[in-house]
């Protein structure tokens, strides 16, 4: 996940107020977060442990997710949201207009 500072902010305090029991999931989700620039032509480096991670070797998708966005390595999402295309449309959406 790649967040606007403001959004990890907010993040990063929910998830830092989680009880003990959720110890280990906090060290992986702050304990593994980097701070990164934009170069000069608004590029985004990604460290090669964070694309080792998330096992993006190439190309990628950067997915706008409201408050965050989502780097996927290409292959990786083509065949997720073709396996979630399918499976019927979550209930959630049952009521939601477009």
């Amino acid at each position: 996940m790649v967040f606007p500072r403001n959004e990890w902010e907010k993040f990063r305090d929910r998830i830092a107020s989680l009880p003990m029991q959720a110890q280990w999931w906090k060290r992986i989700f702050l304990g593994n977060a980097m701070d990164v620039d934009m170069d000069a032509t608004g590029r985004v480096l990604v460290s090669p442990e964070l694309r080792a991670a998330a096992g993006i070797s190439k190309d990628c998708v950067l997915l706008g997710m409201g408050g965050y966005f989502e780097l996927w390595d290409t292959a990786t999402y083509m065949a997720q949201e073709a396996e979630q295309m399918k499976g019927d449309m979550p209930d959630v959406f049952r009521d939601f207009s477009f």
